[in-house]
């Protein structure tokens, strides 16, 4: 075995990377976590239709490259507008899941469940 004891250590703290931002202020808003929650039920949606699409139940004749693209395209397109028109639901259930650990997004979302304003 090799000795790594003349490695440098690696720092823990104080590490000053200049395109990340510290403010962490925009994690706190029930929006950005609902759009997230859309964002990432898009991106299951996507993930969903691609494993459909991986599933090869007959010989496909006039497939071609282009042809995969284009519908790879397509259903990156049709993944957003399903999670935008009619959601599966995952998306709502991880903004849920993590709203409950911020007491200021549950005080957020207890209005608006309140008034009704609040997406089935």
């Amino acid at each position: 075995m090799s000795d790594i004891t003349g490695l440098p250590a690696l720092p823990t703290t104080g590490i000053d990377v200049p395109n990340v931002s510290s403010d962490t202020s925009r994690l706190a808003s029930r929006a950005n976590l609902e759009k997230a929650g859309k964002q990432f039920e898009a991106v299951f949606t996507q993930m969903m239709l691609k494993s459909m699409r991986a599933t090869h139940l007959a010989q496909d004749i006039f497939g071609s490259k282009a042809q995969d693209t284009f519908r790879d395209m397509q259903d990156q397109k049709l993944s957003v507008v399903m999670a935008d028109a009619k959601p599966l639901g995952i998306g709502k259930a991880m903004v849920d899941f993590l709203a409950k650990n911020q007491a200021a997004l549950q005080a957020e979302a207890a209005p608006a469940a309140a008034d009704g304003s609040a997406t089935p």
